[in-house]
């Protein structure tokens, strides 16, 4: 009986990864939610070094100085929050709620080049492993099943047609009532595509275990189903 307790109650790692705007935070919420995991947007963390660079002018559309950003990194403190409301972790930079702020596309534009030095993701690298050490987490990012839990038991690979994800990624922003314009967010997922593939450290790419989902064309529920699936297979 008490093999079978242990056996109904193991708790696993959820590692997905993806291209931008495939919806990897939404999967993961749901799936956390579902199994009552722990979720971790790393996405966030690397938005939040990114914003901290902006404010302290470290970068910009038209410079990048990685070298102060390096060097100023032991002053910047990230945690999650978890908003009941909301029902998911807020992000906070230095003890400051920036969920809103690190959403906009200023930052969307930046976001890549930061998340491409080697020191940041060292440092987030680092944290992320710490909050995962004992499984029971839905964690989403670009790194995650190769290089934060090259372990995981489950791996997932998020992917859909740049203009799926333009549009979605629009629609996502008008109605936060943000003014911007379609082909500025296509552009934008185009070119994070572009920088998050080829970059030298910890490139996107699909681990040799992970399982492709292109949801171009998939529903939401198609999609939880499909996965909740994978995962009961493991737990």
């Amino acid at each position: 009986m008490l093999f079978i307790l242990q056996f109904m109650t193991k708790k696993i790692t959820i590692a997905i990864d993806g291209f931008s705007s495939t919806g990897k935070s939404t999967i993961a919420k749901q799936l956390a939610k579902k199994l009552e995991y722990i979720y971790v947007d790393t996405g966030a963390m690397y938005r939040a070094v990114t914003l901290y660079a902006m404010q302290q002018n470290y970068i910009s559309e038209t410079f990048f100085n990685p070298n102060d950003l390096v060097a100023d990194l032991d002053n910047i403190s990230l945690s999650f929050t978890f908003n009941e409301q909301l029902g998911f972790a807020e992000m906070f930079l230095n003890n400051t709620n920036v969920e809103k702020e690190i959403r906009t596309i200023e930052v969307s534009k930046l976001v890549s080049k930061v998340a491409a030095i080697s020191e940041v993701r060292k440092k987030l690298v680092k944290k992320q492993q710490e909050m995962g050490k004992n499984k029971g987490i839905v964690m989403d990012g670009r790194d995650i099943g190769t290089v934060v839990f090259p372990n995981a038991e489950l791996k997932l690979f998020m992917t859909a047609s740049a203009d799926k994800r333009a549009t979605r990624r629009y629609k996502e922003l008008l109605d936060r009532g943000d003014k911007v314009k379609y082909e500025e967010i296509l552009q934008n997922v185009q070119e994070r595509d572009r920088i998050d593939s080829t970059r030298e450290d910890s490139p996107l790419i699909k681990a040799e275990d992970a399982i492709e989902f292109d949801n171009s064309d998939m529903g939401l529920k198609e999609q939880f189903d499909r996965i909740m699936s994978l995962v009961n297979a493991r737990i």
